[in-house]
């Protein structure tokens, strides 16, 4: 016999009940969508059954499609890296070298870049790498190059550079709260037993923060390998990533089907790799215990 929920669960149904529906109707059901619409028969502007896998296979047997997911992986995986090395030494200064009274300033000044617009971070690239740019006009005048670089031009390059700098705080913070978690006494114990503060790094400080390093590069790598506007607007958009293909699927050739078998083939892809980052972040939370 079913048993009545009591006062209690039901007032935390009621308490979780406005998010439930937020998720059910802007999360679960777009998602339910595309599963559907990816397995069903496209033509442009509609979808309609049988159910056909033709839409998987054309993912998988033109070489093109193959080659923008690869390349939306490399990418991401190559700004994740870079981002995270980059993030690292800034996280560890702010936690080990900044007066407590001032890490909070810190990390206000760090936040700085998400006060203007994504679009207008992007575009105020080009002043920096673009022909006549800042790179440019410095290497030129201290005499280092007779001619322009034009570092934008280099669509691949730039993109991870763009998107490089547009994820670097979300990358340093979760590296600084792992730091801030680091018990010193440990470290001072390292020293004292004779280790040089390197090795202690390596043996001691590194291990700890690893948890706050996989989820920075977890935090970095989901929107990076589906991010739109950068590669349509760096390079003028001569080398697209997956979210540009399905953009140009969905809504330039009104084949939802095709489109929706892309977002999904890409929505696996980020699943099975942000699985690897959660297996990661476990063994090392589990080594620590």
């Amino acid at each position: 016999m079913a048993q009545i929920p009591s006062a209690e669960a039901r007032a935390g149904l009621k308490l979780i009940s406005p998010t439930a529906i937020y998720v059910i109707l802007l999360l679960a059901v777009p998602l339910a969508t595309v599963l559907v619409y990816s397995i069903l028969t496209g033509s442009r502007g509609n979808v309609s059954l049988p159910i056909t896998g033709e839409n998987y296979a054309e993912l998988w047997s033109r070489p093109v499609y193959g080659y923008i997911m690869l390349k939306s992986l490399l990418v991401a995986l190559t700004v994740t890296f870079i981002t995270v090395m980059l993030a690292y030494p800034v996280a560890y200064f702010v936690s080990f070298h900044v007066k407590p009274e001032r890490k909070s300033l810190w990390l206000f000044l760090i936040t700085i870049p998400f006060w203007t617009s994504y679009i207008i971070r992007v575009s105020l690239w080009f002043v920096i790498l673009g022909y006549d740019g800042v790179v440019d006009s410095t290497l030129m005048s201290l005499g280092f190059m007779d001619t322009q670089l034009n570092i934008a031009s280099y669509s691949i390059l730039s993109i991870i550079i763009v998107l490089a700098h547009a994820y670097a705080p979300f990358a340093v913070l979760p590296i600084f709260v792992s730091l801030e978690k680091v018990d010193r006494s440990l470290l001072e114990a390292g020293q004292d037993l004779g280790e040089s503060r390197w090795s202690t790094f390596l043996r001691v400080t590194l291990p700890l923060s690893m948890p706050g390093v996989i989820a920075a590069a977890l935090i970095v790598f989901i929107p990076t390998v589906g991010d739109y506007v950068t590669p349509e607007l760096v390079g003028d958009g001569k080398e697209p990533m997956i979210a540009n293909l399905i953009e140009t699927q969905l809504l330039k050739l009104a084949n939802f089907a095709q489109g929706s078998a892309f977002a999904v083939a890409s929505m696996l892809m980020v699943g099975i790799v942000s699985v690897v980052f959660v297996l990661l972040n476990r063994r090392f939370i589990g080594g620590q215990k």
